[in-house]
């Protein structure tokens, strides 16, 4: 939890997520993105920098798809730490894939339905789509997996009205198009996306985070052709390289993980660093100087509003 807040202190609720902090303030919410890290659902250490460099890249984002769609976003209170209008979120996580990999690849290698989605025999490994395609899950709690569900399955089970999915369907791979666009002129493949939704004042709004290293895979374009011919890996600058080490060890979400060293966290860092700079084309220089100035001004924010509202 931020070092500045107490579960109860001054009338606050504060709730910890995977890799945020946040208070609850009513009609707002201040949340500030941490250093932690997570992956198969599991919270598992510190990377430097982290928190910071989401928070940017959420913040580029929303103001590259604000013409598409609306953002919970009312303004920057730190360097990881925003204030936003609290929205009814979406109960479904929406995914968007450009390619066959990662989770899909092995639901396809195993005969099983994406989301619901059959897909046709003899794809490859890292195949392009001829078209994006999105591929629901459920929200777990903290510590299961999130479930593969289908559009069919979120309407009928009245997750989503029909009409807000379809809402959500056109705005999704909307938003998708754009990254898509913004990351091939970095020489950069979005290769696939997880949005989250909310409701705020009866409109549809993106909330959480937009094409981060998090929640998004990024490829390098110019290596693509040449990996995917000899059915390689890809070059990738997300945090699938900790997916990768766990999975070289065993380790997929069940169990006990294995002890992962510094020096992968430090690499970690090293990557985040390089996507931000890639994917905004702007060197990447903490503005987190001075850790109390920060906690103060967060205060601040919220007393604010406290007041306000």
């Amino acid at each position: 939890m931020y070092e500045g807040w107490k579960q109860g202190a001054d009338g606050l609720t504060v709730i910890r997520g995977k890799v945020r902090d946040i208070v609850d303030l009513g009609s707002r919410l201040i949340i500030t993105t941490t250093d932690r890290v997570s992956a198969f659902d599991r919270v598992l250490g510190l990377v430097p920098f982290k928190g910071e460099i989401l928070n940017r890249l959420s913040l580029y984002w929303f103001e590259q798809t604000k013409d598409i769609i609306p953002n919970h976003l009312i303004e920057q209170v730190t360097a990881r730490t925003v204030l936003v209008r609290r929205s009814r979120v979406l109960p479904v996580e929406v995914v968007v894939r450009g390619y066959l990999t990662g989770s899909a690849w092995r639901d396809y290698q195993a005969g099983q339905p994406i989301s619901g989605k059959v897909l046709p025999a003899g794809l490859r490994f890292n195949e392009r789509f001829d078209d994006p395609i999105i591929t629901p899950s459920t929200k777990a709690e903290q510590g299961s997996h999130d479930m593969p569900i289908s559009g069919g399955e979120i309407v009928s089970s009245g997750l989503v009205s029909a009409a807000l999915w379809q809402q959500v369907e056109t705005a999704a791979l909307a938003l998708f198009r754009r990254g898509t666009e913004l990351a091939a002129g970095r020489g950069l493949i979005l290769v696939d996306t997880k949005y989250e939704f909310g409701v705020t004042d009866g409109k549809l709004t993106l909330v959480d985070e937009i094409h981060t290293p998090d929640s998004s895979r990024y490829w390098y374009a110019d290596s693509y052709d040449e990996l995917f011919a000899r059915g390689s890996r890809q070059r990738q600058m997300d945090k699938e390289y900790l997916r990768n080490w766990l999975s070289d060890r065993g380790f997929t979400g069940d169990g006990v993980p294995p002890e992962i060293p510094a020096e992968v966290f430090d690499e970690l860092s090293r990557r985040y660093r390089t996507a931000f700079e890639e994917i905004t084309g702007a060197r990447f220089e903490s503005e987190i100087v001075d850790p109390e100035a920060e906690r103060q001004k967060i205060m601040y924010t919220i007393n604010t509003w406290q007041q306000r509202d």
